[in-house]
C-alpha cells in the first residue's frame, strides 16, 4: 500500500467541454480520418417550444366550451396567385422526404395517413412514386437543386410545387444518399448508377439569386397553367431577408425549416452547428411578411422539431399558418420502435437513438431499400397510425385554442404566450413569465 492509499480522492469528473460523446468522436475521427455522417436532426438542446406557455382564459378572457363550441382548424394555402389553392382540414402537413431515403412502403403510408385526415404530403428529393401519388389526395412536388427524378409530367400531376432552397438541418449544404440505398428503382428514377454514392447539390444549377428565382417561379407557373401554388422552402439562417426575398420572387407560400428538422444523411458537424432553432426564426419571418403587408396573404409553414399539438398551437400563435412534420411522422409509422431493440443493439445503437438512416439497415423497414426489411412495414397499418397521430395533434391544438377563447386556431396570437427563459422570451418576442418584459424590446417590471 502507498502512503496515500487512505487519503480520500476526488471522484472522477468529466469535462463539460470534453464530455464522453466528444471524446468518442475525437477517437473515431482519429481512427478513420473521415467526418461522421448520420440522419435525423440536431441532438443538442436548444431553446424550443417547451420554453413557452399559454395563458388560458379565466376572468379577463372568455374560454370556449369543450367540444360544443366550434374551433376551426382548416387552412388554405396558395391564395396569392394560384388558380387552385389547396385547402387542408388541419394545419399539420407532411414534410418532404424522398423515395430513396425512405422505402416505397413508407412513402405510401405517409400518403395514406395524410389523406385520411385531409392534409398534404410532399415528395422529397428523387421524384414522385405511383404509391405516393396514388394514396395522397393532396401532394406537393419538391423541385430541388439536384433535379433528381425531376419529371415535368409528374410535376403537373402534383397539387402544389415546392422549390427547395435549403433545409433546416443543413442550410447551405446538400444531402447524401449512399450507394447501398441506390437500388435499381432508385437509380432509374434519379438517372444514377446503381450502388454509387450520390451527393445532392447545395444550390440550384440555373440561378444565382432571388432575381433568377423569380424567373424560375414564372416558368413553373406557366408549366402548370398558373393553377398550382408555388412554395419556396428555406433553412432557418437569415429568416427575415430570406422570407422577404422569397415573397419578392413571387412565392405563394414560404416554408421555414429550423435546425431541429431531420435529414436523411449529412455531416454531423453540419446538423449540430449550422442554422437556427425554429423558435428563433418564426418571428423574424413573420416580421418580414408584416413589413411587406403580406402576412396571411403569403402563407408561412414552419417545421423543425414539431412533436405535439402544443407545438402546433405555439407555432401558429407566433404567426405561422401551418406546420410540417417529418421525424415525428416517421416515429408514428414505426421508426425507432422498441419492438426491434435486439436488432438496433446488433447495429450498435438502441431504439430511440438510431440515426444511421444512410446505411439502409433500418429494422423498421422505413429508411431502407432492402426488400426484406421494407416488407416489414405494412403501409395500411402504418398509415392508420400516422392518421391517429395527426388527429391527436389537431385535437390538442384545438383544445388549447378553445382554452384561450379562440374560435379558430389561427386566432391564437403572441399575446397568448409567455416564456419561461430569457432566451425564449427574446427569440419568440413574448414576455418573460410573470413580467411584461420582452428582452431587448420593452422595459416591463
Amino acid at each position: 500500500m502507498t502512503a496515500h492509499s487512505n487519503v480520500p480522492r476526488t471522484p472522477p469528473r468529466f469535462s463539460a467541454t470534453f464530455d464522453p460523446a466528444t471524446l468518442a468522436e475525437i477517437r473515431r475521427a482519429a481512427a478513420t480520418g473521415i467526418y461522421d455522417i448520420r440522419g435525423g436532426g440536431t441532438k443538442r438542446k436548444v431553446p424550443h417550444f417547451d420554453d413557452l406557455l399559454f395563458l388560458g382564459a379565466s376572468m379577463s378572457r372568455y374560454p370556449l366550451e369543450g367540444y360544443r363550441e366550434k374551433c376551426g382548424t382548416e387552412v388554405v394555402l396558395g391564395t396569392r396567385f394560384a388558380k387552385k389553392p389547396i385547402t387542408l382540414k388541419t394545419p399539420v402537413t407532411i414534410a418532404g422526404m424522398s423515395f430513396g431515403a425512405l422505402s416505397a412502403q413508407a412513402k405510401e403510408a405517409l400518403g395514406r395517413g395524410a389523406t385520411t385526415v385531409g392534409t398534404s404530403t410532399t415528395t422529397g428529393d428523387g421524384g414522385m412514386t405511383p404509391e405516393e401519388r396514388g394514396q395522397s389526395q393532396t401532394l406537393v412536388y419538391q423541385y430541388l437543386p439536384s433535379r433528381y427524378g425531376m419529371n415535368p409530367v409528374d410535376l403537373r400531376k402534383a397539387d402544389a410545387i415546392e422549390i427547395v432552397i435549403g433545409q433546416g438541418a443543413k442550410p447551405g449544404g446538400g444531402g447524401m444518399l449512399l450507394g447501398q440505398k441506390i437500388s435499381d428503382r432508385v437509380a432509374a428514377m434519379r438517372n444514377l448508377p446503381k450502388g454509387i454514392d450520390q451527393r445532392s447539390a447545395c444550390r440550384h444549377p440555373d440561378w444565382t439569386g432571388p432575381d433568377d428565382l423569380e424567373i424560375k417561379i414564372e416558368a413553373l407557373r406557366e408549366l402548370t397553367d398558373w393553377e398550382k401554388p408555388i412554395y419556396v422552402k428555406v433553412g432557418a439562417s437569415r429568416p427575415y431577408y430570406d422570407i422577404a426575398l422569397a415573397v419578392k420572387a413571387g412565392a405563394d407560400v414560404v416554408v421555414l425549416d429550423g435546425m431541429q428538422g431531420g435529414t436523411a444523411a449529412t455531416q454531423d458537424v453540419f446538423i449540430e452547428n449550422v442554422g437556427l432553432p425554429i423558435l428563433g426564426a418564426i418571428r423574424p419571418a413573420v416580421q418580414a411578411l408584416q413589413d411587406l403587408g403580406m402576412h396571411r396573404k403569403v402563407q408561412l409553414i414552419v417545421s423543425g422539431g414539431i412533436r405535439s399539438g402544443a407545438d402546433v398551437a405555439k407555432a401558429l400563435a407566433l404567426g405561422a399558418d401551418a406546420v410540417a412534420i417529418g421525424t415525428a411522422a416517421l416515429v408514428a409509422l414505426g421508426d425507432n420502435d422498441p419492438q426491434y431493440e435486439d436488432e438496433y443493439q446488433a447495429l450498435g445503437t438502441t431504439a430511440g437513438a438510431y440515426d444511421d438512416w444512410h446505411e439502409g439497415l433500418d429494422p423498421a423497414g422505413i429508411t431502407t431499400q432492402d426488400p426484406a426489411l421494407s416488407a416489414r412495414l405494412d403501409p395500411v397499418k402504418a398509415g392508420r397510425r400516422l392518421a391517429n397521430y395527426l388527429s391527436v395533434m389537431t385535437l390538442e391544438a384545438q383544445t388549447i385554442a378553445r382554452a384561450c377563447g379562440k374560435s379558430h386556431v389561427h386566432n391564437l396570437e403572441p399575446e397568448d404566450l409567455v416564456a419561461l427563459t430569457v432566451e425564449a422570451a427574446a427569440m419568440a418576442g413574448v414576455p418573460l413569465a410573470g413580467t411584461s418584459w420582452i428582452p431587448g424590446r420593452t422595459g416591463g417590471y
